[in-house]
């Protein structure tokens, strides 16, 4: 009942992204997902941001493995590219003005 209300109001694309973001530790397994999140799926694209540079490294190695378990729990074509992200760095920018260059670098002598 509940599948054909969703196919028929063109819900089930929808569906399926949130079983895949909703159910990640399930789908990968605990190892995996203590170490990366879920950020989006767009268009077959799996976004992931990874806690460190060496987990983005990691992750982007298991990309394979990945897409094979994410098809046999959700379904083929659901998707079909990982991409993974590292950890964002801090900003330097405060405030609505930004001057382009370097920036402050001599700020303690």
């Amino acid at each position: 009942m509940l599948s054909r209300v969703s196919m028929d109001r063109g819900w089930s694309p929808r569906l399926t992204d949130a079983t895949v973001l909703g159910r990640w530790p399930q789908l990968v397994g605990p190892d995996i997902a203590d170490h990366c999140t879920p950020v989006s799926l767009r268009d077959g694209e799996l976004t992931l941001q990874a806690e460190s540079t060496a987990w983005a490294t990691q992750l982007r190695t298991l990309q394979r493995q990945l897409l094979v378990r994410l098809a046999g729990a959700v379904g083929e074509g659901v998707v079909r590219r990982i991409r993974v992200v590292g950890p964002s760095a801090p900003s330097w920018r405060h405030g609505p003005r930004h001057v382009r260059g370097r920036g402050p670098r001599d700020t303690y002598g």
